[in-house]
């Protein structure tokens, strides 16, 4: 806008509060994520320009982005001991620390917190800045390389985070949390375990059966043989009232 004063301040703005996936720096126009984690393809952006003249004049247009997946091997966590909507407030310019400190072109994936975030918002004091680094080649930079000179440059980061926020500021890094696992994975795991219980209780039940079957062949078979044993040694009483095995006294009848 070529106007001098207020006429020629220009703020900007996204139409349709579109404040999920981005954001824009309100003095320079430059649009930055805040959550496009597992998001990938184009997104179409209304974006408004107003001076701050008296009769406030306006003017949009459609700014399109496109997300591409980056390698999730490759994302850094650095963790702040801020509240989410001061970084949120803040994030352009901690793009801007970590871009100069690192000497990489820096994309924030994804601002969150570990709590509720939106019950906690304000109370929480720990905040993730999930980031990928890209080099002058565009090519993206490992996620060793990127932990490597962010514990290099960990002071100089923070004296320059500290200037931001008006207060101390510690960055810390922390490994990315890996996805959750797919609903038909976590489906499969289950029917395999059920499947495991069953066999399991299959195989008890027939060894539980074998050896009842076993032991009764063995108590019959032993119960046979006192029978006959107890046939071959029968006794009885003649007729003068002496003991006399069986087979005499048959012999005596006869």
């Amino acid at each position: 806008d070529p106007d001098s004063g207020d006429n020629g301040l220009l703020l900007y703005s996204l139409v349709n509060n579109q404040m999920d996936e981005f954001d824009i720096d309100e003095n320079t126009g430059q649009i930055f994520t805040v959550s496009v984690a597992g998001k990938a393809g184009t997104f179409y952006l209304q974006v408004q320009a107003a001076d701050q003249g008296t009769t406030r004049l306006t003017a949009q247009t459609t700014v399109n982005v496109t997300v591409d997946s980056s390698s999730s091997n490759n994302i850094v966590v650095v963790v702040l001991n801020q509240k989410i909507n001061v970084v949120e407030r803040n994030i352009a310019e901690v793009k801007r620390v970590l871009e100069d400190k690192l000497s990489w072109n820096v994309y924030i994936v994804d601002v969150y917190s570990n709590e509720f975030e939106r019950k906690a918002r304000s109370s929480t004091d720990v905040t993730n800045v999930k980031i990928t680094a890209f080099d002058e080649a565009n090519q993206e930079v490992s996620a060793e390389d990127v932990k490597r000179k962010l514990r290099e440059q960990k002071s100089n980061i923070e004296i320059e985070l500290e200037k931001i926020f008006s207060t101390s500021v510690t960055a810390a890094i922390e490994e990315a949390p890996a996805d959750s696992a797919a609903p038909e994975f976590i489906a499969m795991i289950v029917l395999s375990v059920l499947l495991a219980c069953t066999l399991i209780a299959f195989l008890v039940y027939a060894l539980f059966t074998t050896k009842r079957k076993r032991y009764k062949r063995f108590y019959f078979n032993n119960k046979q043989a006192e029978i006959i044993e107890g046939i071959d040694n029968l006794c009885g009483i003649d007729k003068n009232g002496s003991l006399q095995r069986l087979e005499k006294l048959d012999h005596t009848n006869n």
